[in-house]
């Protein structure tokens, strides 16, 4: 697969209907033996995954950032939140169950939780690897088995997750890749055997997504875009502050659905903040991702760069200031040259109708807003269709509660951002997508309940 005009790293054929058939077919034969296995026998295969995975952390990393360009030290976090995204649901597996409901007469009802039967799920480019877990994971623990189409942007270390899956020992084709663009995505929502779709990116796809999905009944979840408010008040620690938008705007070169990219400081506390944000910004290592001192790498293609770029040129044309960075970034090492690299970029002088704080850039540019009172700045923070994260900083712990509880978004933070601990839901409010990814959430999106209703005495007839 060639990604223009950066180095070809491997030649793939896209999946056509055919082949998404066949995956289909495999991961259904599969799911008749997987998922008449107990919780506790599928708890030890997906442990042994997660073995496995964690003994080749580095290996595995390495072909995250080849395939990626984010950071080699990034992409160690994100491999291992995966394996422990599969240890903690192989925890669940096992302890998966109804419950008996007591009836009058001696009678009584139960439920079942079973599994939906052939899932697909359809990954970002911006953590391949780690979306695959978080998705395959609740999945096979209940009893499914997946279909994963990875981006065609990444599709490499999707298919190393497959073949974990295999050495671990679930059933041969419990958990296929197949590979390609919209076509491929369009063959598997129209098929009659997918029981269930799981989507992460775009909010245009999403939408085309939920439709073909609707033509088959088949319930979705969806991780789409954000536009995340992170609310810096004056009584904040203003170090975790300058960290906290740091890491909420320029992780995986900005390129993070939840990152909070609209940064609302207080107002006697903008120019201090801002000037900490700059010098710090200034600092980011750009350049070779598999460096361990680099701390960012390279965007995922040219045309993304093109129009990552394009927003910041707009942002001045509205009367933005660029205070740092913007600017494309050629390393010094000649192999490097044909990268798309850019240096990080913070605007001030920004206000709320400018694009740039309306829209999603999913690159590394955060814009500075000030603000003067609290019920100003969550009125400002939820004007805006998406709904994925939001952050507050302050010292204030009344404060903070009564913000977050007024933010209308899926996953919010209090003095951090962007933490993502497997054993919490993830996912958005309005067009940022419904359905729940990790925590105990995810099982109630990869099982149906089936209630069961006992006569223990004789059938009364109104007849």
């Amino acid at each position: 697969f060639k990604m223009c005009p950066g180095r070809v790293i491997c030649k793939l054929l896209c999946s056509g209907e055919k082949e998404v058939d066949l995956a289909v077919q495999s991961a259904k034969a599969a799911f008749k033996i997987w998922s008449q296995m107990s919780g506790m026998e599928r708890s030890r295969v997906l442990l042994e995954a997660a073995r496995i995975i964690r003994e080749q952390r580095d290996e595995i990393a390495t072909l995250e950032t080849i395939n990626n360009g984010k950071s080699i030290f990034e992409a160690r976090v994100d491999i291992d939140i995966s394996w422990q995204c599969l240890e903690y649901y192989a925890g669940l597996a096992g302890s998966l169950a109804g419950e008996h409901v007591q009836l009058p007469g001696g009678s009584f009802g139960y439920t079942r939780r079973e599994p939906l039967g052939v899932c697909v799920g359809i990954g970002a480019w911006n953590y391949p690897f780690q979306i695959a877990c978080w998705k395959s994971a609740p999945a096979l623990a209940c009893g499914n088995a997946m279909v994963f189409k990875p981006s065609p942007f990444t599709p490499v270390s999707v298919v190393r997750l497959a073949e974990i899956f295999t050495e671990a020992g679930v059933p041969k084709g419990l958990f296929n890749v197949v590979q390609g663009g919209a076509a491929t995505g369009q063959f598997l929502c129209h098929h009659p055997d997918v029981a269930k779709v799981s989507f992460t990116g775009s909010v245009p796809t999403g939408i085309k997504i939920m439709e073909m999905a609707a033509k088959g009944i088949k319930p979705v979840t969806l991780e789409l875009g954000g536009k995340s408010p992170l609310i810096i008040f004056s009584d904040c620690v203003l170090e975790n502050a300058v960290n906290g938008a740091l890491m909420a705007n320029f992780l995986t070169q900005g390129e993070v659905c939840c990152n909070g990219t609209r940064v609302f400081v207080e107002r006697k506390i903008l120019d201090a903040f801002t000037k900490e944000v700059v010098k710090r910004t200034q600092k980011i290592k750009v350049g070779d991702p598999l460096l361990e001192d680099t701390r960012m790498g390279a965007l995922i293609n040219r045309p993304h760069l093109d129009r990552v770029q394009g927003f910041i040129k707009q942002a001045k044309e509205q009367g933005a200031k660029v205070l740092c960075g913007g600017d494309l970034y050629v390393p010094d090492d000649p192999k490097l040259k044909n990268g798309y690299y850019m240096q990080p970029c913070v605007l001030g002088n920004c206000t709320d109708d400018m694009t740039c704080v309306k829209e999603e850039i999913f690159g590394p540019v955060m814009s500075i807003l000030p603000f003067d009172t609290e019920e100003e700045v969550v009125e400002r923070a939820n004007n805006t269709k998406f709904g994925l994260a939001g952050g507050v900083f302050t010292r204030d712990i009344q404060k903070a509660h009564r913000v977050v509880a007024a933010l209308k978004a899926g996953m919010c933070f209090i003095n951090n951002y962007n933490i993502s601990p497997v054993e919490l839901p993830f996912g958005g409010y309005k067009y940022s997508g419904f359905g729940r990814e990790n925590g105990r959430a995810a099982i109630e999106y990869y099982s149906q309940l089936k209630t069961v209703c006992v006569e223990m005495g004789d059938v009364e007839s109104v007849f």
